[in-house]
């Protein structure tokens, strides 16, 4: 199916290029989700009358999340497990319990944007994650898990 992009799509291309992908990647994701049109004559004209306003929107994005970055930049996000002797977690800690975390210090961040590569935290100790603001920033947050202690 031909799109032509009307956001910045990482691993796929910038505004305004004219793309061919799978149907379904096309029709139950990009278009839903307002990151791509159909490229039918029409919507190609449309976009070159409004290329310039989604340029500068898009520059108000990135400025936006560049801003959010430099706050988000040294923060510590501390979460408290229940854990055994070993230090090994009765559980795991999540991108959803980072996001609360980040949540309860201010910043709402979305908990797909939480990148975890090593996949949920297991053991108690301090571990640096990355955050995906936008498609071409991404800010760097410290998450501690201690052990919880137990409630007298």
């Amino acid at each position: 199916m031909q799109i032509i992009l009307m956001e910045k799509v990482a691993h796929l291309g910038n505004l305004g290029d004219l793309l061919k992908v799978r149907a379904g990647y096309a029709r139950n994701y990009l278009i839903p989700k307002g990151k791509a049109k159909r490229a039918t004559p029409a919507a190609l004209q449309e976009f070159e009358a409004k290329r310039a306003e989604l340029e500068s929107i898009a520059g108000e994005k990135l400025a936006a999340a560049q801003a959010q970055a430099e706050k988000l930049g040294g923060v510590v996000v501390t979460i408290a497990r229940k854990a055994g002797v070993d230090g090994r977690l009765f559980g795991s800690v999540t991108n959803f319990d980072v996001a609360d975390g980040l949540r309860a210090l201010g910043f709402e961040i979305e908990k797909s944007a939480i990148r975890m590569p090593a996949g949920p935290l297991k053991t108690i100790g301090e571990t640096q994650l990355e955050v995906s603001l936008h498609s071409d920033v991404l800010a760097t947050v410290t998450v501690a898990v201690v052990v919880e202690q137990p409630k007298l």
